[in-house]
């Protein structure tokens, strides 16, 4: 058939999925996986904790393994695709980067609040240096208005980005934003930088969305075999390239073999199903990061409150990502109201 657009594929099953298997993937797990994707067809397979290089910790969860020992298990198995990892400044350090390297790691993706790129400077100028394949990530894109994200933008493909991604952390945007945003910033960019979109499935349009994305000129889009993600998930993978091929979007993937990856490999792995729960659709109700869901349940289990109370509040206050300890603070400010 005759393709109207043609894109490239990021899969993210062992990054943002591993916030669904609350960061417990081992080594075998993580080879597994990996080699069920690399031959078809996706150009990168990221791999870290759900919170980045340097993410394993008290504050956002240990991993199962070691971070070297996770990132050469991926390495080891890939031979078609790029492994990549994603960094954020704060969480993860240009130390962290440079040993991602020397597991074999070939892209870094560097993730910042969307209205605050410039903290990204020294880590995609050393990725550079460092000759990886490199991106900008503009988190909670739907909290920032369309022009403050092509300043944004702008910022990072200043300091070397390849790409820069509109991030739908939250999974709050419909369509129609997703469109403006994404147009806003491909207009915005200089022509040799990509556009990107990751999105999640809150409210349960994530296809939809990364559709209409590729439709305003978005080259690169996200997904996970299973919808793996925090939340209610990312694009699922196998349905996305199922919808692309209807559409006339050429992803270069292999549709049988992701959705054999999806069935057999990674879903016997989930801890439990993706779906759009209560909570999860609250999260893209309220605005709030995906990633925060896990942590409001305990909370919300410790101080005996509702989940979407803590997610609405947070929302209203608009928490970003980096200050989960507000989520213990609204919790316990809610128990008390009682």
């Amino acid at each position: 058939m005759a393709y109207k657009y043609q894109i490239r594929l990021t899969d993210v099953t062992l990054r943002d999925g591993m916030h669904a298997v609350r960061h417990q993937f081992s080594t075998e797990d993580a080879r597994a996986i990996a080699s069920a994707l690399d031959g078809t067809g996706v150009a990168l397979i990221e791999a870290t904790h759900g919170d980045g290089l340097g993410g394993s910790s008290i504050q956002y969860g240990f991993a199962k393994e070691t971070e070297e020992d996770y990132l050469r298990a991926v390495c080891e198995v890939v031979r078609s695709s790029k492994v990549a990892a994603l960094l954020l400044p704060g969480i993860g350090t240009v130390e962290d980067l440079k040993r991602a390297v020397a597991c074999g790691v070939q892209a870094v993706r560097v993730a910042t609040h969307s209205t605050e790129a410039d903290i990204s400077a020294q880590h995609i100028e050393e990725a550079r240096k460092l000759g990886l394949e490199t991106v900008g990530f503009l988190m909670l894109s739907h909290m920032t208005p369309a022009s403050v994200l092509v300043e944004e933008g702008r910022k990072m493909a200043s300091y070397g980005a390849h790409a820069v991604y509109i991030v739908d952390s939250a999974g709050a945007m419909l369509m129609d934003e997703v469109r403006r945003k994404v147009s806003a910033l491909r207009d915005g960019l200089p022509s040799d930088v990509e556009v990107g979109f990751h999105a999640h499935n809150n409210l349960g349009v994530s296809v939809a969305n990364s559709i209409a994305a590729v439709e305003e000129g978005a080259a690169r889009i996200d997904a996970s075999l299973c919808g793996l993600g925090a939340g209610a998930g990312n694009t699922p993978l196998e349905v996305f390239v199922a919808a692309c091929e209807k559409y006339g979007i050429d992803t270069g993937v292999q549709l049988y073999s992701v959705m054999d990856a999806a069935e057999n490999i990674v879903r016997p792995r989930m801890h439990r199903p993706i779906v759009t729960d209560k909570a999860s659709l609250t999260l893209g109700y309220a605005g709030v990061y995906s990633s925060f869901l896990l942590h409001a349940n305990r909370a919300a289990e410790q101080f005996g409150v509702d989940a979407r109370d803590i997610l609405v509040e947070l929302g209203r206050r608009k928490v970003v990502g980096g200050q989960e300890d507000m989520i213990v603070d609204v919790a316990y400010a809610i128990a008390q109201e009682k």
